[in-house]
């Protein structure tokens, strides 16, 4: 078989090489998800080990910080220069290379013995999803000429995004219950009862399996081939998405990716991680209750420890120690399921979303409403979740978050299957990574910041996770609000032949 297949012509039904190609790109969407939803899994107790620390310590929450900002900066900036390469070296090439990237990482980061390794290999691996996502969505653009069936292939490979989020939560769960069954081998690196982590870390590999099966029997985008060969490709270029022709679509395509992220990270994510804590229902009552007395005794253990004498000292950390512990199992036993139950929720929401919109690539021809199909109720439902249900119902409150990850997800899919076409061949790397990784993963990404560490101290009411979950609540309304009115100058589609 020929290095460089090609697909048949467009025909009623698809045959071999476009269902390959078809799964080549669902089993890239699916592991995007996988890897980078590894990280809230396996963050704390990879942290505790290697900082020698409970797993509840502040020096443990401060890295999780420090960690998800260094790994999204890093995909944005070398996501950014995947664009050119995809552009430069072809889409099917980068492609495949970013996604042996992301799935060797996590197997190295499982074998990290010190902070700085496990560091690196995440921001590795979050580099290769960012590159991926891109280099996917211009592949299959190019690969279909047919407009529907383009539209149809973007918008269904793209829902398997959705399945990767519920995918590793139970291989997580799997994982985990096989260590406390001692059914898995021990390991030659860590801590020998810590071993959960490292193993989940490791199931990243999955993806390159498959991929290196297939990779042989799909072709590289025609389109983009047949101007290299002829000489009429031009040269990518950074500056040219800032052309006068291009600059709208630019900046206003980055702004809404921006929105969408932000809505997702500065709403969904940080409710689902701080928020679910200050629900008002019974269950949490007293766990919430004793955990903010610990807390406080941590405060003033803290406080001391500044002026004791190195007897006092050790005891005051054995003290430290223990109340962290309590906090640990009290948040296990109470809290985490609660969590469990509201992100399970969300990625469920997302994943009716993705199909929603699939469905609606099929069925409404004017882009503009198909965004205000999910833009629109969005307005809505944030509100009534976030500023009633999570006081007034809150045992409905789950449901709530699985509306709002159903309205925001989908975005996601939207703008993957927007962005191929909004720019020229030779551009479609760089513009769709501009987008994607600079608006929506180095700016978007950051409103969990502007949740967490603006807007949630200035609310003087309530405890410390209701206070988040209600300035999550004006982070997704505020930046559904701009997303909304952003809308109304978002270029529509552009000429076919520009397509």
């Amino acid at each position: 078989m020929s290095s460089n297949p090609t697909l048949p012509a467009p025909t009623t039904k698809f045959g071999l090489t476009q269902w390959l190609v078809l799964t080549v790109a669902a089993i890239g969407f699916l592991f995007d998800t996988y890897e980078l939803l590894m990280t809230p899994l396996v963050l704390g107790p990879a942290l505790a080990e290697l900082l020698k620390v409970p797993q509840n310590h502040p020096d443990v929450t401060a890295w999780v910080g420090r960690v998800l900002w260094i790994t999204a900066l890093c995909g944005g900036i070398f996501g950014l220069l995947g664009g050119w390469l995809i552009d430069r070296f072809g889409r099917k090439t980068v492609m495949v290379g970013s996604i042996f990237v992301y799935s060797l990482s996590p197997v190295l980061a499982a074998l990290s013995t010190d902070l700085s390794m496990l560091i690196f290999f995440r921001c590795t691996t979050f580099v290769g999803v960012c590159v991926e996502f891109v280099a996917a969505v211009t592949w299959l653009a190019e690969l279909f000429p047919d407009k529907k069936t383009k539209e149809l292939a973007l918008g269904w490979t793209q829902a398997f995004a959705s399945v990767g989020g519920l995918l590793v939560t139970g291989v997580s769960a799997g994982v985990g219950y096989m260590v406390a069954q001692k059914l898995l081998p021990a390991l030659p690196v860590g801590d020998p009862a810590n071993p959960a982590w490292r193993f989940t870390l490791m199931t990243g590999l999955f993806p390159a399996i498959p991929i290196a099966l297939l990779l042989p029997f799909v072709p590289e985008s025609q389109k983009w081939r047949e101007m290299k060969a002829a000489g009429t490709l031009r040269r990518p270029s950074f500056g040219a998405i800032f052309s006068p022709a291009l600059l709208r679509t630019t900046l206003v395509a980055t702004a809404l990716s921006a929105c969408a992220y932000a809505a997702a990270f500065g709403m969904l994510q940080v409710t689902v991680t701080q928020g679910v804590a200050g629900l008002p229902v019974e269950s949490l009552k007293e766990p919430v209750k004793e955990i903010g007395k610990l807390g406080k005794a941590n405060q003033e253990i803290l406080a001391k420890m500044g002026e004791a004498d190195e007897a006092e000292k050790t005891k005051l950390k054995g003290d430290l120690t223990a109340n962290l512990r309590a906090m640990g199992k009290i948040n296990k036993e109470s809290v985490q399921p609660i969590r469990e139950e509201v992100q399970f929720k969300q990625e469920l929401g997302g994943l009716i979303g993705r199909i929603l919109l699939a469905l609606g690539l099929t069925y409404i021809a004017s882009r503009q409403v198909l965004l205000w199909l999910f833009q629109v109720p969005g307005l809505i439902i944030i509100p009534a979740v976030w500023f009633y249900a999570f006081w007034q119902m809150p045992e409905m409150f789950g449901w709530g978050v699985f509306l709002a990850g159903l309205v925001t997800v989908a975005q996601f899919s939207y703008f993957g299957e927007y962005l191929p076409k909004a720019f020229p061949v030779h551009l479609r790397g760089i513009g769709g990574s501009f987008a994607t990784n600079v608006g929506g993963r180095m700016i978007g990404t950051s409103a969990a910041l502007l949740t967490t560490n603006i807007i949630a101290p200035l609310i003087v009411t309530g405890s410390q996770g209701a206070k988040v979950a209600t300035a999550a609540g004006w982070v997704g309304l505020g930046v559904f609000v701009i997303g909304f009115m952003l809308s109304f100058v978002l270029p529509q589609n552009p000429p076919e032949e520009h397509a």
